[in-house]
């Protein structure tokens, strides 16, 4: 029963309704909806209740493939392209600072353990792997996986992407706190974004009927089909033809009248977290052995250095918590976990420069990953 598909969606969308009931209704309205719903998803994943990492379902998957990117098209068919005047340099400049922190965890990462020992002569090709997935996500980190054939090495394998789906989630929770903690360490002024107050976040009363519903799927499906299709011809990442497309028609003053596009993105985005948080197996590190700690270890650092990193460089050019929040989970969770964050900060104004980040992310860091690779 654990793996019949309409079991699990029954089971996900209960755990979404069951997370903004709590928001709204309980002493854990102090919780955004993001992060309770990822805490619900890893606490009944492990309980067994739904599939985990170890014996993921299609469903997963086909929510990875469609429902994240749709998160995506659906929030940016309201924002407005004014607000990268002043949010889009400060939101680059810290993406790239945050993935120059990727690799510099990479490389100190690779000390702290006999790399050599817990990974074989895959290592050089794992680093790779992780400053690629670190950068801009789980396509960077297969794409890398897949050239080398470290995807044989199952046990190993396996060990690390348990560890990543571990760490990430882990992270997007500490993002998710990092600007209310350091602003009382060190207070930073927020970039507020001209026209940033244009752009609203989704209304728990916006109104849908069948026309504008089957209208929006009809934007949001088609969409996503001919970014697939265009990026089959160029080998540009899908996730950025869709992104310029929601841009392009998000300026259009006849699809900004249509309703339901935020609430079916934040519904979209909550479907994609409950399921990153159903892969934080913890468990699953088990089937990896005596190396088990030592991946971990490995992973773990990589992204506290990441982070520390960050935190360094944003208190010497006196940044925006919330931008370096954003985009640290830009580099480490990708496009839709950074723009869940910027909608859980109430930020609307960098609604797209989260997505900008993480779309740049999923172009780099292939070629990221292959660099620190062949480095090594």
């Amino acid at each position: 029963m654990i793996q019949n598909p309409i079991y699990i969606l029954t089971f996900l969308c209960g755990l979404i309704f069951i997370s903004e009931w709590l928001t709204k209704h309980t002493i854990l309205k102090h919780i955004s909806g993001p992060l309770l719903v990822i805490i619900l998803g890893a606490i009944v994943a492990n309980l067994g209740l739904i599939p985990s990492a170890s014996n993921a379902s299609p469903v997963y998957n086909s929510i990875f493939r469609y429902v994240a990117p749709a998160s995506i098209f659906y929030l940016l068919l309201g924002v407005n392209l004014k607000q990268l005047k002043k949010a889009g340099l400060p939101m680059l400049m810290a993406f790239v600072l945050g993935s120059a922190g990727t690799a510099l965890g990479v490389l100190v990462a690779l000390n702290l353990i006999d790399a050599p020992e817990v990974f074989g002569e895959n290592y050089k090709a794992i680093a790779g792997m992780m400053t690629g997935t670190y950068t801009g996500g789980s396509a960077n980190f297969n794409a890398v996986a897949l050239h080398y054939d470290v995807i044989r090495e199952g046990a190993v394998y396996t060990g690390v992407v348990v560890a990543d789906n571990i760490v990430t989630a882990i992270w997007m929770l500490v993002t998710l706190s990092l600007p209310a903690v350091m602003m009382k360490f060190r207070p930073h002024p927020e970039l507020k974004v001209e026209g940033g107050d244009q752009i609203q976040g989704h209304d728990d009363k916006e109104q849908l009927n069948p026309l504008s519903l089957g209208l929006m799927l009809f934007i949001g499906i088609g969409a996503m089909f001919i970014s697939d299709e265009i990026a089959a011809l160029t080998e540009i990442p899908s996730v950025l033809i869709l992104t310029t497309i929601a841009l392009v028609l998000a300026q259009l003053r006849v699809i900004q009248k249509i309703p339901g596009a935020k609430l079916m993105g934040m519904f979209a985005v909550y479907l994609f977290l409950v399921v990153v948080g159903a892969f934080c197996e913890v468990t699953a590190l088990i089937d990896v052995g005596e190396h088990a700690f030592d991946i971990l270890l490995f992973t773990t650092s990589i992204v506290l250095i990441h982070g520390l990193f960050l935190i360094i460089t944003a208190m010497i050019f006196k940044s925006d918590w919330n931008i370096i929040a954003i985009a640290s989970q830009a580099n480490i969770g990708g496009a839709s976990t950074a723009l869940a964050l910027a909608q859980s900060f109430k930020r609307n104004d960098l609604l797209l420069p989260a997505i900008l980040a993480g779309s740049l992310g999923t172009g780099l860091g292939t070629y990221l990953g292959f660099l620190v690779t062949g480095l090594l």
